[in-house]
């Protein structure tokens, strides 16, 4: 008996939806949280010398802005109206020399050959034909030049990540559980996977390397991060009050092993993956 094929979500309406109108809402929260991994993505770029860098699924630019900053110029890239928009204000407001490009990634037509460096922070693990995407990025880079990409390892090295969905799920019996190999963040949780991928695209010596990074937020920020993040975020506003009044008590208990000092912290167990592309003299 044969079954059809599971639909995957349309991630750019995601995206121009609940999805990006949550994170322009976190977005102090996510810079905050990830602050360690853009710093991580800032140092690759001096230190590769990269003066063209492209930051895909850039979101409200907080990575972009950086290596801006820091490097003279960066693009990012993101499929959402919301994000873009307000990372295109944050440029503006901080005179940072980045532009931002609201589109898809995995089909915009870049210039050949344009960047010495294309880097990620979490953003690369939703495209609808992964494969395509990167040999598009592989276009848009020129000859020697390279690929830094931050993702998430699995679901069971990063608890956190689900804390939510677990202690709801007796609560939201209909609530999925992100799962590695699905797109969402641990679409490239899997080397064996990923890495055929980037070679099919064209990328040359791809590699993986296991790396922890810290990450923090205030106490203060916790209710946000609860009721606008992740997969219980994006139904929290529906429920009706007393569902939301008893689903925030049990979230509580579930994340107070994180609470210390006045802030959520956890450990952001991640692959950076490195690969280069043909030709010339790598970065």
């Amino acid at each position: 008996m044969s079954h059809a094929p599971t639909q995957r979500p349309d991630q750019t309406q995601i995206w121009n939806g609940p999805a990006g109108h949550a994170w322009v809402e976190a977005q102090s929260v996510l810079d905050e949280m990830f602050s360690a991994i853009a710093g991580y993505l800032t140092a690759q770029t001096q230190s590769l010398a990269a003066q063209r860098v492209l930051d895909v699924g850039c979101g409200a630019g907080g990575t972009s802005l950086q290596i801006a900053e820091a490097t003279g110029s960066c693009i990012g890239v993101d499929v959402s109206e919301q994000l873009v928009a307000l990372a295109r204000e944050r440029a503006e407001v901080t005179g940072a020399p980045a532009c931002f490009i609201q589109d898809d990634a995995e089909t915009h037509g870049f210039e050949p050959a344009r960047f010495d460096l294309i880097v990620s922070r979490f953003g690369v693990m939703f495209f609808n034909d992964p494969k395509a995407a990167f040999a598009n990025l592989l276009h848009a880079t020129r000859p020697g030049g390279a690929l830094r990409l931050v993702v998430w390892r699995s679901a069971l090295e990063n608890a956190f990540l689900t804390t939510a969905e677990r202690a709801a799920e007796h609560m939201l019996p209909d609530l999925s559980r992100r799962k590695d190999g699905e797109v969402g963040p641990f679409a490239f949780a899997d080397p064996d996977t990923v890495t055929p991928l980037l070679d099919a695209a064209g990328w040359r010596n791809v590699r993986f390397e296991a790396v922890d990074f810290p990450a923090s937020f205030t106490l203060d920020s916790l209710e946000l991060y609860m009721t606008r993040l992740g997969a219980v975020g994006l139904v929290y506003q529906a429920l009706e009050p007393r569902l939301q009044t008893a689903l925030i008590e049990s979230l509580r208990k579930a994340y107070a092993p994180y609470e210390s000092g006045g802030r959520i912290r956890f450990t952001a167990a991640c692959w950076i993956i490195s690969a280069d592309a043909p030709g010339g003299v790598s970065v």
